[in-house]
């Protein structure tokens, strides 16, 4: 006798409409794919299973005949506040640690996409979080909505932030945003032009698929062309120093204050606070 293996309880790879984690969601609303983070208990922090689910997300809308564009939201009061630094999740088919690199998060792939992707950011919105929304076509934000860009308190040298904000915002914003980790409004980071569109929060969910079929109704051969130029303008950033910064001592610490609810060792006695940075 054959034995079944309960494989729905347990992680495995992407199929079909499942995107290999149960913290992420896809719903299918007419020509729309809707991929929801969905993991309350943890603020929507995203484990590495949820960053490649993303990835995938794109993917699967762009090979699926019957779907035009993808949005991308969150629940609750957070978008995404970016990596589960804690080491939680029951998805955790594969550890942070070995999937930190690059070619499994999906700011690329969102780039790339051939179908129009759009973010609907419906509140806090940080780190890994916030580089998927400026990677999609368009973020459309919650007036409630604040961003942040903490990697330098992670002691993560995220060349990818640098080199993409100093295209977006120039570089006196990027500086001020990524030394000193402070907080944006919706408001600021539109008067910035670091977002496209701030609505009030009940009007996101019906805006969001306003602004998706609108660019769902341009030309797609027009429009493939019109984002590879806006993309070769951006560029590529410093891949290779990103990448090694990942295993870099400061990284590793960074990873324990976090954890550990500190401030990381390198910070001055007298600059030390209470909590993590």
């Amino acid at each position: 006798m054959t034995e079944t293996v309960e494989t729905t309880q347990h992680p495995r790879p992407p199929e079909g409409d499942w995107l290999g984690t149960k913290f992420l969601r896809f719903d299918r609303e007419g020509p729309f794919g809707v991929c929801t983070l969905d993991r309350p208990e943890a603020r929507n922090a995203m484990t590495p299973a949820m960053y490649f689910g993303i990835k995938y997300a794109v993917t699967h809308v762009g090979s699926d005949p019957d779907l035009a564009g993808l949005l991308i939201t969150g629940t609750g009061d957070v978008f995404a506040p970016g990596g589960d630094m804690g080491g939680g999740g029951g998805d955790n088919w594969m550890t942070f640690g070995r999937a930190l690199g690059m070619d499994a998060l999906p700011f690329d792939t969102l780039r790339q996409s051939a179908k129009p992707v759009v973010a609907a950011v419906n509140g806090l919105c940080q780190g890994g979080g916030l580089q998927i929304a400026l990677c999609a076509d368009m973020a459309v934000v919650s007036d409630r909505a604040t961003f942040r860009v903490p990697e330098l308190y992670r002691g993560i040298a995220d060349t990818y932030y640098s080199h993409m904000l100093a295209r977006l915002i120039g570089p006196v914003r990027t500086r001020d945003l990524m030394f000193t980790g402070r907080t944006l409004s919706a408001r600021e980071a539109l008067d910035w032009g670091m977002i496209a569109r701030v609505v009030p929060h009940d009007d996101l969910p019906a805006a969001a698929r306003e602004v998706l079929a609108q660019c769902c109704r341009t030309a797609p051969g027009a429009r493939t062309v019109i984002k590879s130029s806006l993309d070769n303008y951006i560029g590529l950033y410093d891949r290779i120093g990103m990448q090694a910064g990942l295993g870099a001592p400061e990284s590793i610490e960074g990873f324990r204050a976090f954890k550990e609810r500190r401030s990381p060792d390198w910070v001055h006695p007298e600059l030390r606070l209470d909590g993590r940075l």
